[in-house]
């Protein structure tokens, strides 16, 4: 499990928003709460608390902003099916994590800018560094440095635990020195095909994503 103080969230991302967050509502016995739009980006979220200052987003294309511009962000608009693609891990000074993985032989890429609109109207912004979902198949994480923003989890949130969490990788040395370089300890298993796993206690009981 990783360090929950740098946790920051899980994204799961569903082909369709609205229907992907019914159908977890009906798995996990909770009603997951709006997040917001991602202006231009063409997704939207919905999310669930998991412990005290993490979380999961739940990802999809916007239903108010149909034929927004590709590609989406973390791709969802290419899924088919549900799916955990990948990570976020919590830094106050994201420019000096980068500089500290590529000095560890592990680029993360430039940091860019975003941000969304709450359903209370205030306006999220934050930095992430770009998605690994193509290179890592979303098992290495991306870093996030929310600056001045309040954090998701300062919200009224529905709240689910996170029971386990594993990185699978075909590449284990691999796979394990890049998250090294990232600062995030974690213990990495191994399987055939690179993906994640995570593990929640709802009230409905355990519930598996992948």
């Amino acid at each position: 499990m990783p360090n929950l103080g740098e946790l920051d969230h899980l994204v799961y991302g569903v082909p369709d928003l609205l229907s992907g967050v019914r159908q977890f509502a009906e798995d996990a016995g909770v009603e997951p709460v709006v997040g917001g739009r991602h202006a231009g980006l063409g997704t939207a979220n919905y999310l669930v608390r998991l412990g005290a200052y993490a979380y999961l987003e739940i990802i999809g294309p916007d239903p108010q902003s149909p034929g927004a511009p590709t590609p989406y962000l973390f791709g969802v608009d290419t899924l088919t099916t549900p799916a955990l693609l990948t990570w976020c891990v919590r830094t106050e000074d994201i420019d000096h994590r980068i500089a500290l993985a590529r000095s560890q032989g592990y680029d993360p890429g430039d940091a860019i800018g975003m941000s969304r609109v709450t359903r209370t109207g205030d306006v999220l912004s934050w930095r992430l560094t770009p998605n690994t979902i193509q290179d890592t198949s979303g098992t290495v994480p991306c870093l996030i440095d929310w600056g001045q923003s309040t954090h998701p989890t300062a919200s009224d949130l529905p709240q689910l635990e996170l029971a386990e969490f594993a990185v699978l990788s075909p590449s284990i040395d691999i796979t394990a020195g890049q998250l090294d370089a990232l600062g995030v300890s974690l213990a990495v298993e191994y399987s055939s095909t690179a993906h994640l796993r995570a593990v929640l206690d709802t009230p409905n009981g355990r519930l598996t994503l992948t």
